[in-house]
Formats: C-alpha cells, sequence, structure tokens
C-alpha cells in the first residue's frame, strides 16, 4: 500500500504542478489532456494540502514535504478570505477569486489539511489558521436545530441556492458536509486540546448518531430541513462505509467512553449493511441504493478506496472475518479494474459488470483528487 501512496502522488507531482501561477493547475482530461487554464478549486487544493502532509508524517519521504509546503503556502495565500474568514469556493487559474461563496463542505478540507500539515511540521501559523476556520464555522452553527447551513455569501449572508454540486438536492442541511465537519474536527482536536472544539466534536458526534444516521436500517440519510426532516430517501454506500470508520475514528479521538460504547454498534452496523446491500460479488461497492435496492450501479473510485479502510476497520472494531476479506477484495478491486496501468492514478468510476472506464470523466479537477486514495493507503500502512 505504501508503493501505491507513493505511485498515486509521484502522478500528481509529474503531472498536476502549475509552474506559471503557482500551487496546481485546474483539471486534467482522462486522455492526459491539461487544463491550466482552469479555475482551481478550494476542495481539490485543501485535499493536495491534506495528502502530502499525511503522507510526510507517515512515510517521511522530504519530497512529500515540498509539495506539502507549495500546497500550503497556495492556500493560505489565495484561498484564505483574509477580510471575512472562510475560503473561497473557486479561484482563476492566476489566483484571483472566480466564485467566493462560503461553502462549509470546503471550509471543513481546509481545516483538515492545515491540521494535518501541522501534525507533520508543527509549523504554529497552519494551526492558527486551522483554528480560526473552525471559529468561523462554529460561530455559525445552528442554535436552534443543532449542525450547520451548508454555504453563505462571502459576507456570511444567506443564499438561495446552497448546493454543493449540480448534482445535490438544493436543502438546507446534508449529510456529506457534516461528515466532513466531523472529520475536520476530529483531525483538529488530535492537535488542539480546546473546550470548545471538544464540545463542537461531542455535540457533532451526537447530531451524526441521532440525526443523520438511520440507526434501524445501518445507513445516512442525505439531505435534511433546518429542522433535520428528511427531504431524501436514498443513501450513498460509499458514504455509509466511510462513515463507518470517520465517526468512530472521531469518538476514540475525543475519548469519551460514554460516546464510544454509544458508537460502536452504530458504526459496526453501517459497515454490515454497506457490505449486505453495497458490495457487488468482484468486490467492487457500487453507488447509490434506496432500502436495499441497488440503484446506480457504477463504481466510483471513491467509495473503493473507502471501503478498504472501512471494512478493515469494522474487522479491527469485532474480529469478524467477513470485513477484513471484503476489504482484501476491495483492494482487488482496485488493482484490477480502478488503478490506471497506463498514465497512473485511479480511474474516477467503471460500470458494473463489464468495467468499461468512462471516458468523459476527469483524471483531476475539482472533485478528482488524491485524498480517498492516498488516505485508503496511509490508512492500511498505519493500521497493519
Amino acid at each position: 500500500m505504501a508503493r501505491e501512496a507513493a505511485n498515486i502522488l509521484t502522478f500528481w507531482t509529474n503531472n498536476t504542478v502549475d509552474n506559471a501561477n503557482g500551487g496546481f493547475i485546474g483539471s486534467i482530461d482522462l486522455d492526459m489532456t491539461k487544463h491550466p487554464e482552469d479555475q482551481k478549486g478550494a476542495v481539490l487544493n485543501a485535499r493536495i494540502l491534506w495528502a502530502y502532509s499525511s503522507a510526510f508524517r507517515v512515510l517521511k519521504d522530504k519530497q512529500y514535504l515540498e509539495m506539502a509546503d507549495r500546497a500550503y503556502d497556495y492556500v493560505t495565500k489565495y484561498f484564505i478570505d483574509k477580510e471575512f474568514g472562510g475560503v473561497y469556493w473557486m479561484l482563476n487559474a492566476d489566483g484571483t477569486p472566480a466564485n467566493t461563496r462560503k461553502q462549509l463542505y470546503a471550509i471543513a478540507f481546509t481545516i483538515y489539511g492545515l491540521a494535518e500539515y501541522y501534525r507533520a511540521t508543527s509549523k504554529k501559523d497552519a494551526l492558527d489558521h486551522a483554528v480560526s476556520l473552525f471559529n468561523d464555522i462554529y460561530s455559525h452553527v445552528d442554535k436552534t436545530h443543532g449542525g450547520y447551513y451548508e454555504a453563505y455569501s462571502r459576507e456570511w449572508g444567506v443564499m438561495e441556492d446552497m448546493r454543493l454540486s449540480d448534482k445535490d438536492k438544493n436543502s438546507p442541511k446534508s449529510m456529506n458536509t457534516h461528515l466532513h465537519i466531523l472529520e475536520a474536527y476530529t483531525n483538529l482536536y488530535r492537535v488542539y486540546k480546546d473546550d470548545e472544539l471538544r464540545l463542537a466534536l461531542k455535540d457533532l458526534i451526537e447530531l451524526t448518531c441521532d440525526k443523520i444516521i438511520d440507526k434501524d436500517k445501518g445507513y445516512f440519510d442525505l439531505f435534511f430541513a433546518a429542522d433535520w426532516t428528511h427531504e431524501s430517501s436514498n443513501n450513498s454506500y460509499g458514504h455509509d462505509i466511510e462513515g463507518s470508520w470517520l465517526l468512530w475514528e472521531a469518538a476514540e479521538v475525543l475519548g469519551d467512553k460514554e460516546v464510544i460504547e454509544y458508537c460502536r454498534p452504530i458504526c459496526v452496523k453501517m459497515a454490515e449493511q454497506a457490505l449486505r446491500d453495497g458490495v457487488d460479488k468482484d468486490g467492487g461497492i457500487m453507488s447509490e441504493g434506496t432500502d436495499g435496492v441497488v440503484e446506480d450501479t457504477d463504481k466510483h473510485w471513491w467509495p473503493q478506496a473507502e471501503a478498504i479502510v472501512g471494512f478493515m476497520n469494522a474487522y479491527q472494531m469485532t474480529g469478524d472475518e467477513k470485513f477484513r476479506q471484503a476489504s482484501l477484495n476491495s483492494w482487488e478491486f482496485v488493482k484490477k479494474y480502478i488503478i490506471d496501468p497506463k498514465n497512473g492514478e485511479w480511474y474516477w468510476r467503471v460500470t458494473k459488470d463489464d468495467h468499461k472506464v468512462y471516458t468523459e470523466e476527469q483524471k483531476t479537477g475539482p472533485w478528482k483528487c488524491p485524498y480517498h486514495n492516498t488516505r485508503a493507503c496511509l490508512e492500511i500502512v498505519e493500521r497493519l
């Protein structure tokens, strides 16, 4: 797995550095056509920062530190809004703001990346930036119903369209944003034992268990009204298996015994559900379904990565061999069908049975990043 992490990051080092404008280029097509003129996304750049920082921390290779430094310098210079706080959603290729909306999902990933960079380097400025962004999010917690709204204007005003992407429902709250705020708070709390952050993390763990997870069925609900009324009926198998281990990680990092014991059966049930309903006979995990019926059978790169970690985590929690085998099967599926043997990195997605690659998808871009796959590799290295 260390070798595959190196393969992924070598691809990004060799192909995505923007020598003209700094940072990393906006996108690359599957056929390796590069688009340095494309806009640069906050999520992509924060995830690049996390990936290289984590790789340096785990593997101790100084080439990863050089790239982490590059990502850190660019994110802090261009993406962080020095006047109103938060981070810009998109920049033009030259680093000027293109879309100034404050998407909490992107701010969360920036916290996640900055906290990891601090773990890797102990640079105090990185921690200061992460704490400042935490304060930006936490100052906008919904004091009536709990949780967080999806997005705000640059000046933190109300927005009519809060969607994370065109594919999402325009609901004021979502599982996806809360899952990654949870992830960000967890990583920050590792290095910043602040009472307010501890309370924010504990509240978010409990909210996730009580409002976002359907505990009877063992999966996440996806979209919600402000008062947590459900606004969707389907579930995402990739998020379910990812959430099962991120929630467990959050509980362990928090270190509250009552919270740990409350989360344990919930996390195991989510892994059970994802394995039972979402994993195909070839070991690949499919995209979405409703009440156990798969409706989107495509196999995207990121759920495969999360399945490797999530099922291994479930095995380590329970000792149940079926989870260990599911993790191994996920890795075998990735090696056979998801890793690009010609150009490197991973394909975006393949079809269910004949495993055809979707040629219109990007190799890198605002959503295609070295985060899920690098993290899967590094998690297995650290766990095993």
